[in-house]
């Protein structure tokens, strides 16, 4: 009995978790093209830090990342 509560948490766990990366929010446009002036994709604005670090974030993190990200592709250059 002991081991099947345990083994039901663990799938309740996972399962939140499956779920929460479903559901989370995300910039990607699918535009992924490296501005090496600037550091940033021209797509969606973050940094390739940001990018590699999305899934581990916050929630928190991740919005304040989102709030910038309005000004940060405004200030991109045109691409040439």
């Amino acid at each position: 009995m002991a081991a099947s509560k345990s083994r039901l948490r663990q799938w309740r766990a996972f399962e939140e978790k499956n779920l929460k990366l479903a559901v989370m929010e995300t910039p990607c446009v699918k535009i992924c093209t490296y501005d090496p002036d600037s550091g940033l994709c021209r797509g969606c604005g973050r940094t390739l830090d940001e990018i590699g670090d999305w899934f581990s974030l916050t929630d928190a993190e991740r919005r304040a990342v989102m709030e910038v990200l309005p000004a940060r592709l405004s200030a991109l250059k045109p691409a040439s």
